[in-house]
């Protein structure tokens, strides 16, 4: 092997992002999110700390990224007519590198440095999100990027706002270089620092820097809410951040949470959230239904009482309340395998046909909204992972009839069951 291969290297990759940008290159400006109190995420709460990252450290990452895109070209992995299993000849040519570096071993299992005893569930989650890349994910990053179009690219991790305007513009300047086909950048912000730490002038700077969008998670417009589960932003906040990130000539495309009111807050949740969209007016609603994981200071407020989980019921009808009373003109996504409804369309043109869809769930009785939830539950797990896993599959063995599933037989308790099972396994 030439020894020039030799010196190919893995770069850091943001596990975290936006669904939007599932298929972009991705470059980590910082590590982690500084904030890491909410209550509901369970991403960086396994010990991870925040770190800005030194400029030189991430262009040295966007030089091995080009050198993995220029050697998957070289050696025929990708090419303008894509043919065959690309990511399993990229991963093959990965491995002969590692193999030629005298690295035969595999990387270890990141999540045993969680201790044997974590969390199934957070054990599932974990192998999907890697701290440090090895060289298999890397050529593995690159070749899926560019057999999706190779046009966009993501900076994050949490909120790439806090950093400088001119550390961005580097960046982007030597990605651009890099990667001449990019049209779109976008990042995660955090809309406390865009409306308290960042000038109009300093998101107008992000903009002509290159940036194109800012994905915000505003989660509700409820100031009780976002108090209790310690958001770290206002209503005021969000809203002030919406209209100064549309001043600034960026893209606003903002996360709401359906069901992180409660039980018990619901509707309050629900209405302010549509009252705080209407004045932020941002490009993109995207919905995210609550989905409360282990080890988050919310699985605690549960199990001590001062927490109630809102019903499927309850959520749709959240939906409803946030599809009917935002008034701005804005496109609502339902991009996430948390939510039980796909609903989507463009305000105002598209409300009465999303209403009418979610009316149709509301109307069905107890039973058929169990058999709905468990098809669209099994439809999104198939959709986000391209199968079943082995153990959901050895608990739909009792309801299989030929080639199909039948869940006829099966009471309410075991609907329940296997409903909560495969919601356990969705990331949101």
């Amino acid at each position: 092997m030439d020894r020039a291969l030799l010196g190919i290297e893995p770069f850091e990759i943001c596990s975290i992002r936006p669904p939007t940008e599932n298929c972009s290159l991705t470059f980590r400006l910082t590590r982690n999110c500084y904030w890491n109190r909410c209550k509901f995420c369970p991403v960086y709460k396994l010990g991870a700390r925040f770190q800005k990252r030194a400029l030189e450290d991430v262009l040295a990452d966007i030089k091995h990224a080009r050198r993995i895109d220029d050697l998957l070209f070289d050696e025929g992995v990708v090419t303008p007519f894509y043919t065959g299993n690309v990511l399993a000849r990229a991963d093959a040519l990965a491995e002969k590198i590692r193999a030629a570096k005298g690295e035969f071993l595999p990387q270890e299992d990141e999540s045993q440095e969680y201790g044997a005893d974590l969390d199934p569930r957070l054990a599932w989650f974990m192998q999907w999100f890697k701290d440090k890349p090895n060289l298999r994910d890397s050529f593995s990053h690159v070749a899926s990027w560019r057999v999706s179009g190779g046009q966009t690219c993501f900076l994050g991790d949490a909120d790439g706002l806090i950093l400088k305007p001119d550390f961005a513009s580097r960046v982007i300047d030597q990605i651009r270089t890099e990667f001449t086909s990019i049209t779109r950048f976008t990042m995660y912000g955090r809309t406390k620092t865009a409306a308290s730490v960042r000038t109009l002038k300093d998101l107008k700077a992000f903009r002509k820097a290159g940036l194109h969008r800012v994905h915000f998670g505003v989660e509700s417009g409820s100031d009780e809410v976002l108090a209790f589960m310690d958001k770290g932003a206002t209503s005021s906040e969000h809203i002030e951040a919406g209209i100064r990130t549309r001043d600034a000539g960026l893209s606003c495309s903002v996360y709401v949470m359906p069901g992180l009111g409660g039980r018990t807050l619901s509707q309050a949740h629900a209405k302010d959230t549509a009252a705080v969209l209407t004045k932020m007016s941002p490009d993109y609603i995207r919905l995210r239904s609550l989905e409360i994981f282990p080890r988050t200071p919310l699985e605690e407020a549960v199990k001590n009482g001062v927490f109630t989980e809102a019903s499927e019921e309850e959520v749709v009808k959240e939906i409803r309340t946030i599809v009917e009373e935002t008034r701005c003109s804005t496109e609502i996504l339902s991009d996430s395998a948390s939510n039980l409804l796909q609903v989507g369309g463009r305000l105002p043109d598209d409300r009465d046909a999303m209403l009418s869809e979610i009316d149709s769930y509301l109307l069905l009785g107890p039973r058929e909204r169990k058999l709905f939830s468990i098809h669209a539950r099994l439809q999104s797990f198939i959709g986000q992972y391209g199968g079943i896993s082995y153990d959901i599959a050895c608990l739909l063995n009792p309801y299989r009839k030929a080639d199909r599933l039948d869940f006829h037989d099966a009471s309410d308790d075991e609907l329940d069951t296997l409903i909560r099972m495969v919601r356990s396994r969705l990331m949101p």
